[in-house]
């Protein structure tokens, strides 16, 4: 009662001032009363929050939706109001308008080709900032005939490509463009609407759908390099690898905009993974504005996905993605999202694909703008693209642009569509091309002439001759198979080697790390366990010259390749404190919580360490610090698991990416992945990282697999990772129970007087000549092997710890063995299921080395990791 009493007040006021022939805005001219003006305003607001489900945005549909909630009984009024003088503050100003010029406005905006999403956004500068736009959206270039030439012959250039290759590769797979060639006019939109911003660079993503029209329309792919491609006897292994199909790989080009200003594209390899691609080229942008020194407001270097509508809608890694969009470890300056919408994923319609009205409405959840327009309007389509990007540069947040088209072949073109979707094949038959339909409409407009159409169509065809030619000539076989990667992005490396790489430190070096680590600013209140862990015991430690524990080595390591001027970045779930509060990378001030990074205060000089908590996710964040490591290859870049077995959740980017990469596409990365592994009770879920996945996948010196038993093993092994050649992943099996474990520490001296050992012996028996086995293990079970080794007396068994399995140094191993000549007796221990961990993996090698079987000590096999309990 009281809040009617309250709006009652109100009425009252807007009825005084409508008797006076004022409206409620103050303007005169239309007269309202307050019930009458609230319905108008809420008319307004009711387009503005609904207008895109009346929009006209499907190609094949040849009627407007309808939306009964815009209907004028819905919203309060009745015919005799349409001739009604109306205004509002909300809307032009106020301008004077009968309700029916009010309502075809409203409609002429947000009903016709383009539907925008925007009410949404909590923020009202940014959603003031799209509604301005849209509502004061110039349409100029809807009578410029030198637009409408320049996008005539895009649309033709992607047109004739997919139609040459059809006659040409006939039944070759290339999934077509075709009913969504209106995505080059966006890209070529974006590419020339960087100028305007300054923007330098540009970082794809992709799937295949389109992807060989992008490659040759966007980044100017030479087209005999392509058709090359489609011929029989190309053999994309004789490249160095296994090599990949076409609709794969990536490139990178530099393209001028009309004006002469410079944009490098980079188009990320991807697996037909869909969107596993996408926080890669979030890792990979980041990167880059790191190179360009562009951290602060990253506007130089745009983040560009293009995404399928089903997969959008499908696929949880996009939602991630999102998620990380404005994280401060992860953020990229916003994202410029491209839908190919289909309407179609293979053979599933959205029906059976999705919960929700659109495939974009997962993006609502990052307040990102979404503008939904009809592929069949390339002059929609250009507007929309620039809006985009200014979007991005002006606030540094996500957008979505969601172009409805078709797929006008099927999902493949040896798939026959109407085998499963007859209506909709037929009605796509029947639907004219897009060049045909902006063909008819300019003409219309009387902007281009049919000789002119002609003329800029064969235009786009002479190119694609000439190339086929060059391709058809008889050429001689390239002598270097890296030949076929030229203008690609591969990276070639040397050939794995064991040899030992200098990695110690300095006394003074050490001292110096030291001696940061321990100590903090004046008045800084750190916590007394804390204090007394990390700087007491660190200090007292130092002095003596041990020992120096896991965490301990760790930040050895990262301090001394800062003081060498390699920055570190490390993220993953609870890395600043770590998940056993190990590391400590961040103080925190008992009373204000104020931080303070020690490793960022090595020296004035020094390059930034950055650790980063990061969210709840596997797969976007160890996708997003792969793709960091391939653009930022001077960097020691590592994601941590909370638990090893953690990383399940990042399986294809670890299959599809970090293990597989450099063979299918040459490129290398230096990744470093911490996985917390051993056996301690805690469950099946946190005793496993899972190492036999990871020696299963090893092959052609693709990664590094260590389980390390020392904290300077571990502090070489990170530093060899910088100072090696080549690059490859290094997957670490990090202990728990070792952390603070007495035995697994180190002295001063294996920080400064040592190297890596991949194979460790000892310590040895008294008399090797009286070894009578020779136990081989990894990781945390030797110090279990020691222990009952020492308390049982067993003098006649030796240990022999391989800290990398792979690749595996089959000669230290060999040289090892022939020292005990006296023992036929070679056991392999470990502590995982027999069907797991290393064995499956180790058996048939030493076997190969020692010229004898092996025996197997360990669990039995398990369908589970781990038991409940230790």
């Amino acid at each position: 009662a009281a809040w009617a009493a309250f709006f009652e007040g109100f009425e009252l006021g807007f009825a005084k001032s409508g008797k006076n022939g004022v409206t409620a805005n103050g303007q005169a001219g239309a007269v309202t009363d307050g019930a009458f003006q609230t319905k108008v305003d809420a008319l307004i607001n009711g387009y503005r929050a609904l207008g895109h489900t009346k929009a006209s945005v499907d190609p094949l549909s040849d009627t407007q939706p309808e939306n009964p909630l815009l209907g004028l009984e819905a919203l309060g009024f009745s015919e005799s109001d349409l001739e009604r003088k109306v205004s509002s503050t909300l809307f032009k100003d106020g301008q004077a308008l009968t309700l029916k010029e009010l309502i075809a406005a409203l409609e002429h905006i947000y009903c016709r080709t383009i539907g925008v999403e925007f009410m949404h956004i909590l923020n009202p500068e940014t959603r003031n900032w799209v509604l301005s736009r849209i509502e004061n959206r110039s349409e100029a270039a809807c009578q410029d005939a030198a637009v409408h030439r320049d996008l005539l012959y895009w649309i033709y250039e992607s047109e004739t490509f997919e139609s040459f290759l059809h006659r040409k590769y006939v039944g070759s797979k290339r999934f077509s463009l075709e009913g969504g060639e209106s995505l080059i006019l966006a890209l070529t939109t974006i590419l020339e609407t960087c100028e305007k911003h300054g923007l330098k660079e540009i970082v794809m993503g992709m799937s295949h759908r389109g992807r060989l029209n992008v490659l040759a329309n966007f980044l100017n792919k030479p087209l005999s390099v392509i058709f090359n491609e489609f011929s029989d006897d190309y053999a994309p292994e004789h490249t160095g690898g296994s090599g990949d199909v076409k609709y794969h790989l990536g490139y990178q080009t530099a393209r001028n905009t009309r004006n002469g200003h410079k944009v490098d594209i980079y188009l990320a390899a991807n697996p037909s993974h869909l969107e596993a691609v996408d926080p890669i080229v979030e890792g990979k942008a980041r990167a880059r504005q790191r190179v360009l020194e562009d951290t602060a407001e990253r506007k130089k270097v745009l983040p560009l996905l293009l995404h399928g509508d089903a997969a959008f809608a499908g696929q949880g890694i996009v939602a991630e993605v999102l998620n990380m969009s404005q994280l401060p470890g992860y953020r990229t300056g916003g994202t410029v999202h491209i839908i190919v919408n289909n309407q179609i994923g293979f053979t599933t319609l959205p029906a059976d694909a999705r919960s929700t009205l659109y495939c974009t409405d997962v993006a609502k959840m990052v307040d990102a703008p979404i503008f939904h327009v009809n592929g069949d309007d390339p002059l929609a389509v250009v507007a929309v693209a620039e809006m985009a990007l200014d979007f991005r540069q002006q606030f540094g947040r996500d957008v979505v642009i969601d172009i409805v088209c078709y797929r006008r072949q099927g999902h493949n073109e040896g798939e026959e569509p109407a085998f499963t979707q007859p209506n909709l094949y037929a009605k796509i038959k029947a639907h004219p091309s897009l060049s045909e339909k902006f063909k008819k409409e300019m003409l219309a407009l009387g902007t281009i002439t049919e000789e002119e159409a002609e003329g800029i169509r064969k235009a786009a065809i002479v190119d694609l001759d000439n190339a086929l030619a060059e391709v058809r000539k008889p050429k001689e076989k390239p002598e270097n198979g890296k030949s076929a990667f030229i203008g690609s992005i591969a990276v070639f490396q040397k050939e794995y080697s064991h040899d030992a790489i200098e990695t110690s430190i300095s006394d003074k070096t050490l001292e110096k790390i030291v001696q940061t680590l321990t100590t903090t600013p004046e008045g800084f209140r750190v916590l007394p366990k804390v204090k007394n862990v990390f700087i007491d015991r660190r200090l007292k430690a130092w002095k003596a010259g041990g020992p120096y524990d896991w965490a301990f080595g760790e930040a050895l390591a990262f301090g001394s390749l800062l003081l060498e001027g390699t920055p570190v970045r490390l993220s993953g779930q609870d890395s600043r404190r770590g998940t056993f509060s190990q590391r400590m990378s961040v103080y925190y001030d008992e009373v204000t919580r104020d931080r303070y990074i020690p490793l960022n205060h090595l020296d004035s000089k020094q390059p930034s360490f950055c650790v980063y908590n990061s969210m709840l996710s596997e797969a976007a964040v160890l996708g997003f610090d792969y793709g960091y490591s391939m653009d930022y290859p001077s960097m020691l870049c590592l994601w941590e698991a909370q638990f090893g077995d953690f990383s399940n959740g990042a399986q294809v980017i670890i299959d599809q990416f970090i293990a597989s990469a450099e063979s299918k596409w040459q490129r290398p990365s230096s990744i470093v992945m911490l996985l917390p592994h051993g056996y301690e009770g805690q469950g099946p879920e946190h005793s496993s990282a899972r190492l036999e996945r990871f020696l299963q996948l090893c092959a052609e010196d693709n990664m590094q697999i260590c389980n390390l038993t020392t904290p300077a093993q571990y502090f070489h092994a990170l530093r060899r990772q910088i100072h090696r050649e080549i690059r490859k992943p290094l997957i670490i099996m990090t202990p728990k129970a070792l952390l603070r474990a007495e035995q697994a520490v180190s002295t001063a001296e294996d920080f400064t007087n040592a190297q890596f050992r991949e194979i460790l012996e000892g310590p040895a028996p008294k008399k090797a000549d009286t070894v009578d086995r020779v136990i081989f293990c990894s990781g945390k079970v030797y110090y279990d092997l020691l222990n009952h080794r020492e308390a049982n007396k067993l003098d006649s068994v030796a240990l022999v710890r391989v800290e990398q399995l792979y690749p595996l140094h089959e000669k230290e191993i060999e040289r090892i063995a022939k020292g005990y000549k006296n023992t036929k007796n070679f056991v392999w221990c470990q502590e995982e299921p027999q069907n797991m961990g290393a064995w499956s993996f180790i058996q048939p090698r030493l076997r190969k080395i020692l010229g004898q079987e092996i025996a197997y000590a360990g669990r039995v096999a398990s369908a589970s990791p781990a038991v409940g309990a230790l």
